[in-house]
């Protein structure tokens, strides 16, 4: 039963294991620039690598309180402080470029392909994660709720870029359980659920509605036929520059 009920939470942890499984792809001394790193969640996986961060470090976790929200951020550990779209290193310094769940927070981000493009050293590689379906958060600095795969497919190659992989994370089913976990921190900010009582009536109708509901969705997940096409948390991509 409690897999049933786990269904749709398994999103970031999916999502780390996976860059975690590509990093080990990297040979080792490899010079990385982990790009719109925030608060660095990602560089106890680069041991092996000569790890560089960079980010735009104006996010203060509370933003303009709109949406998801962090509350706290600490971005004073990062190495480069700079737009992501003209990060101040030579052309082709870098061997590997990561950049995790951030192409929505990017006003433009074909400028950050192009740019990636010439940071990197020919065979060099490029991780990219984003969502293809989010909620806002970070606001002010959101714009675009996520990308398909065919704008990886358009754009990489547009700037020197062999796709290696394309991962999908999660699927519509996953999707759909993750924003009914959610109910309650949503009802919370925007349904005047803030006193206990209401809260916990909440979560007891809910609980009640959740569990024939979610034996239906794992029962639908189990039979599967590729829905992560129509909706998915995010896309993975492991990618290699192939021209100078």
């Amino acid at each position: 039963m409690l897999r049933i009920f786990n269904l749709g939470r398994d999103n970031e942890k999916d999502r780390v294991e996976w860059v975690k499984k590509i990093l080990l792809k990297i040979p080792k001394g490899y010079r990385i620039l982990d790009a719109g790193a925030g608060e660095l969640p990602y560089k106890k996986l680069c041991k092996h690598l000569d790890y560089v961060s960079q980010d735009f470090a104006e996010y203060d976790g509370k933003g303009d309180d709109s949406g998801l929200q962090t509350g706290d951020w600490d971005g004073k550990n990062i190495d480069i402080v700079s737009d992501i779209t003209n990060i101040p290193e030579e052309d082709a310094s870098f061997e590997a470029i990561m950049c995790i769940e951030v192409f929505e927070h990017l006003p433009e981000p074909v400028k950050a392909i192009k740019e990636f493009s010439r940071l990197l050293k020919k065979d060099g590689y490029l991780i990219i994660t984003a969502p293809f379906c989010s909620l806002t958060h970070f606001a002010p600095y959101h714009f675009c709720t996520g990308f398909n795969k065919y704008f990886y497919e358009k754009h990489l190659p547009d700037y020197g870029f062999e796709i290696l992989e394309v991962t999908r994370n999660g699927n519509f089913f996953h999707y759909i359980a993750q924003e009914i976990n959610r109910i309650p921190s949503v009802a919370v900010q925007y349904s005047n659920g803030k006193s206990k009582f209401k809260l916990y009536l909440l979560e007891i109708l809910l609980l009640l509605v959740k569990f024939p509901l979610f034996v239906l969705i794992w029962f639908l997940n189990k039979k599967d036929k590729n829905s992560a096409e129509l909706l998915c948390h995010d896309y993975h991509i492991f990618a290699k520059k192939i021209t100078d």
